[in-house]
């Protein structure tokens, strides 16, 4: 069983930054991936950014690619969501998932854990 837990959200003015957590727990996650969704107000969770645990590969969403980054810490089994340049559409909650896979998966329902989510809201 695999478990999520984020951390790190909160409110920042526009052209800031913010680091997210997602902490994992559970099996070896060698043949995981482990990614970021969000989701706006009115509006569908949309991914965001994939890292594939074993190869290291990465994946983003055209919105938010050359601003947010998905760096790891193999030690603490742990993923963050490093935010720059934010801007008020990136107001959202931001969900943590994990999926067993060799590729980098960008639908909600290809992934089957996920974190309870946090809110982070960018001001103008």
């Amino acid at each position: 069983q695999v478990q999520l837990v984020e951390s790190g959200g909160g409110l920042v003015q526009a052209g800031g930054s913010l680091r997210l957590s997602c902490a994992a727990s559970g099996p070896t996650f060698s043949n995981y991936v482990l990614a970021w969704f969000r989701q706006a107000p009115g509006k569908e969770r949309e991914f965001v950014t994939s890292l594939n645990w074993s190869g290291g590969r990465t994946s983003y969403a055209d919105s938010v690619k050359g601003r947010f980054t998905i760096p790891r810490d193999n030690a603490k089994n742990t993923v963050y969501l490093q935010m720059n340049s934010l801007k008020p559409e990136d107001t959202a909650i931001y969900y943590c998932a994990a999926t067993y896979s060799r590729t980098g998966p960008r639908l909600e329902y290809e992934y089957d854990y996920w974190g309870q989510g946090t809110q982070v809201t960018v001001s103008s």
